[in-house]
């Protein structure tokens, strides 16, 4: 279940867990600002002026269309399925984890697991079947990479949750490359990866081993409140949270080793209630980890399985392994340099790794400041150019000051941009030449004013 802007991007749990908050929703003040698109980027991907061409599929663009060819390059690199890749070892650590810890009725193991979904899905299966609203900021064409009106590249891993469960599954695991727009820094990165798993009970299954269960049941019609949706009844809901908590609770001792100190904190999801998000205490600081929750039970009902209640949760793949093999730089995960990838090259899936960092090249530092137009501007915009252009040799963008003008009101951004190449040290030249390019084309996309 995968949302979040913070380290390693989560929603619907795993870049929705802490965007998208309800009580004090963290968004760029841009984010309800509707961006406009950077349909120059098309022209290499498409077959024909209208179309663009996804994993041999064709796709009629329209006034939605704003995957750039940079972020069309990704799909398909699955780099979760590249075998002693960081982002597959821990992949291959939480399903290993789960084969050996659930078993089924018949000695096979409990979740199934996917990890081939293509990664272009229809709007209603990345947002309408997780209920989540019209008017939510995480459907904001400048959140999100757009094929046109009705497909998109998926923002969560939750976009199968529905299918998944209309086809009859109880407990399964889903892991993927998700995509969205976001801040360039060296813990976001405009792909990434999630993996989410969903487990439904009958109340057979809940209540059977419970003392006293054969007088309780699934549902109600109650009220909702802030621990319990209305039509479940609490029994029912205490039960699911202990079973999602107590399952989190082994999954991340099993990764992070059995003295880690976790906490609990409440958060909100359309698709969850209630809904949480795990803290862990690693090396003296607290990080969030994953998002989770007691499913909706309208999202269950809307997909027949409505005789049963069910938890979810969704983690970020980068965000784990960041913490557990000390990778510094997001970008990394995408280098083919032997010096990075032979060290993920383990006999074990649970070998013990430390990155060892290699050759820190020097960065190159540039500013870019100009005037914001009247009419509406998107940030997530200006970072999409910047991405376009620069490509990896982006580490990080801040924006360093605001200034309104005195008597015109007018107001100007100043970013910094810092360069820097994972391999070999940038020249001042080449820099310039990019630089020179991603001012032009704000200017020109964007339609701000310069004061270069």
């Amino acid at each position: 279940m995968a949302v979040s802007r913070n380290l390693i991007q989560k929603m619907p749990y795993g870049k929705m867990v802490s965007r998208w908050r309800l009580q004090g929703i963290i968004t760029s003040s841009f984010s309800h600002m509707w961006c406009r698109s950077i349909v120059s980027d098309f022209s290499a991907s498409i077959s024909t002026p209208n179309t663009m061409e996804v994993l041999g599929k064709s796709y009629v663009l329209d006034d939605f269309s704003n995957t750039t060819k940079k972020i069309i390059s990704k799909v398909g690199k699955n780099l979760h399925n590249q075998r002693h890749h960081p982002l597959w070892l821990i992949k291959e650590r939480v399903k290993d984890h789960f084969y050996k810890q659930y078993i089924g009725r018949f000695g096979t193991p409990l979740f199934s697991v996917y990890d081939d979904f293509p990664p272009v899905v229809t709007v209603e299966q990345n947002f309408d079947s997780l209920l989540i609203p019209k008017d939510h900021p995480s459907r904001l064409k400048g959140d999100n990479y757009y094929i046109n009106r009705f497909h998109m590249l998926r923002s969560h891993t939750s976009a199968h949750q529905w299918d998944l469960i209309h086809s009859g599954l109880d407990a399964f695991l889903v892991a993927g490359d998700v995509y969205r727009c976001d801040q360039i820094d060296k813990t976001h990165y405009p792909v990434f990866h999630q993996l989410e798993g969903v487990r439904l009970f009958s109340d057979h299954e809940l209540f059977n081993n419970v003392r006293g269960g054969e007088g309780f049941c699934l549902f109600e019609q109650g009220l909702r409140t802030s621990q319990k949706q209305e039509i479940h009844t609490m029994e029912a809901v205490k039960l699911v949270e202990h079973s999602l908590k107590r399952t989190l609770t082994k999954l991340v001792a099993h990764l992070f080793g059995d003295e880690l100190e976790i906490r609990w904190v409440d958060c909100y999801f359309p698709f969850t209630h209630p809904s949480f998000e795990m803290e862990i205490n690693y090396q003296g600081k607290w990080l969030e980890v994953l998002g989770c929750g007691v499913m909706e039970q309208q999202l269950v009902n809307s997909a027949g399985a409505e005789n049963k209640i069910g938890w979810a949760f969704g983690l970020g793949l980068e965000r784990l392994a960041m913490i557990l093999y000390g990778i510094p730089d997001i970008r990394l995960f995408w280098s083919k340099d032997e010096r990075f990838l032979k060290q993920f090259e383990v006999p074990h899936i649970d070998q013990k790794i430390e990155f060892q960092p290699f050759s820190k090249c020097p960065p190159v530092i540039n500013d870019i400041s100009f005037w914001i137009p009247s009419e509406k501007y998107c940030e997530n915009a200006f970072y999409e150019i910047i991405r376009t252009i620069g490509g990896d040799l982006i580490e990080n963008v801040d924006l360093i000051d605001v200034y309104v003008h005195p008597k015109t009101k007018r107001v100007s951004h100043c970013y910094q941009i810092t360069y820097r190449h994972l391999e070999r040290t940038l020249t001042q030249k080449e820099v310039s030449s990019i630089h020179r390019a991603i001012e032009k084309s704000v200017v020109q996309e964007l339609g701000v004013e310069g004061r270069f």
